[in-house]
């Protein structure tokens, strides 16, 4: 039991920049006390001790503004941070090393008897004000954009932003990144879009265009392979080289007032 306990407390200096020491975090943050409270009303539950379950649970509402249902289930190193009004419905589970921001919603869209909420895997992230609506998984690694209302499956390492929720990039776009990355580097271009801000329509713009130029320069190699086999000589034909420097110094004068 102790062990879980220094787990959970360094979940938090892992997570929050703003703890400082133990005595603060074990005194003064509401989202760990909550997770403490939760886990005796659930030992409860599923003893079937439920009324002392829900009073448990009901303590723990009014001392730290979080309402978790007693029968949820909770992973290990879960973090709720600032925690104020956060509510997690009885059939929703949550995966190791999640982390929940204040006023998130883990709730349900039926008044049906079964699975009625979210399932959240490992090392999910929800911001502040994020409601997630229905018996639905939201993928290992997944991020939920602040105020988001999310209402179907997220697949795995997916960012989900908007209301309704809607997915602005995934988790082979980290691919798709490192090849803008590389035809940024290769043409001297230092590119402020090539970010994991996708929402910004200027770096979509760009990352587009970079997606165009290596798609290019893969058929280009293609048609050259081939001119070689046809004719040697052409092999022989060497293309400038594209120096950064060449590109940063044209930066600098158009800068210039």
């Amino acid at each position: 039991m102790f062990e879980r306990l220094k787990e959970d407390v360094r979940s938090v200096f892992d997570r929050d920049p703003a703890a400082r020491n133990f005595l603060e975090v074990i005194t003064n943050y509401p989202g760990l006390h909550a997770v403490w409270w939760h886990r005796v009303a659930n030992a409860l539950w599923r003893r079937n001790f439920k009324w002392l379950a829900r009073m448990v649970s009901n303590f723990a509402r009014w001392t730290t503004g979080i309402e978790i249902h007693p029968g949820a289930q909770i992973g290990r190193r879960f973090f709720i941070d600032h925690g104020m009004g956060v509510v997690i419905g009885e059939t929703a589970e949550v995966g190791d090393d999640v982390t929940l921001y204040q006023g998130v919603t883990l709730g349900g869209t039926s008044w049906n008897k079964g699975k009625r909420h979210p399932t959240l895997e490992n090392n999910v992230i929800v911001g502040a004000g994020a409601k997630i609506l229905g018996p639905f998984t939201v993928g290992e690694g997944a991020k939920v954009g602040s105020n988001a209302v999310v209402t179907k499956a997220v697949p795995a390492g997916a960012t989900v932003v908007g209301i309704p929720g809607r997915i602005v990039r995934r988790a082979e776009d980290d691919a798709s990144d490192e090849q803008r990355q590389q035809m940024a580097d290769k043409v001297g271009f230092d590119a402020y879009g090539v970010s994991n801000e996708v929402s910004d329509p200027v770096a979509h713009a760009i990352g587009c265009m970079l997606d165009h130029l290596q798609a290019m320069d893969k058929r280009m190699d293609k048609m050259g392979n081939v001119l070689c086999d046809l004719r040697p000589e052409y092999c022989d034909e060497q293309l400038p080289e594209l120096k950064k420097e060449d590109f940063e110094g044209a930066v600098e004068e158009d800068a210039k007032p």
